[in-house]
């Protein structure tokens, strides 16, 4: 009779100080009441954006940005954002008449403080010249690429061990074709 082989954790490994998994609120430890009630909130300011606000969803529903999309009114965190581009780090803020200042600054340290950057835009901007608002956009979506990609350059550089190869398509070269047979 063989013996089976079972996996076994590592004892140095057990020992080490590992960080505790988050298992409230997808990660950001919080209620799933008050995560459910951020994305309620979320929901009913979809229904009834600001003018600018619509003009700034028209703009990017209308714009090819690749893998660079923008959500709107998203939550992140314990927050609720504009827009959110995921795979950036980056939030939009616009900044409406009457709204509480000292809110959306402590709003923004806290999501700057977990790497997402936010950028603000006031109201009246959007709706007085769009395309200068969109070229501002554009400028900070290129230098936050940038710093992603250099982050990427000195992540690999620090570990030199990691591969980065990806797997080769199967049967030679080219890629296998999709649709119906023929």
């Amino acid at each position: 009779m063989t013996t089976r082989k079972t996996l076994a954790l590592n004892p140095e490994a057990a020992t080490a100080d590992a960080p505790a998994l988050k298992k409230k609120g997808r990660g950001w430890e919080i209620s799933e009441k008050r995560l459910d009630a951020l994305h309620e909130q979320a929901r009913e300011m979809r229904r009834h954006s600001s003018d600018a606000h619509k003009a700034l969803a028209e703009k990017f529903a209308g714009a090819d940005l690749g893998r660079y999309t923008f959500k709107r009114h998203a939550v992140v965190g314990s927050a609720i954002v504009d827009f959110n581009c995921h795979n950036l780090g980056l939030a939009l803020a616009i900044d409406e008449e009457g709204q509480n200042d000292t809110l959306a600054k402590r709003r923004d340290k806290s999501l700057e403080s977990v790497g997402i950057k936010v950028m603000r835009i006031a109201a009246a901007d959007i709706l007085a010249d769009i395309d200068a608002v969109l070229k501002q956009l554009t400028q900070v979506m290129r230098d936050r690429i940038a710093e992603k990609k250099e982050a990427a350059r000195a992540h690999k550089a620090a570990n030199p061990k990691q591969t980065y190869d990806r797997p080769k398509p199967r049967g030679g070269d080219a890629p296998k074709p999709r649709g119906r047979k023929p």
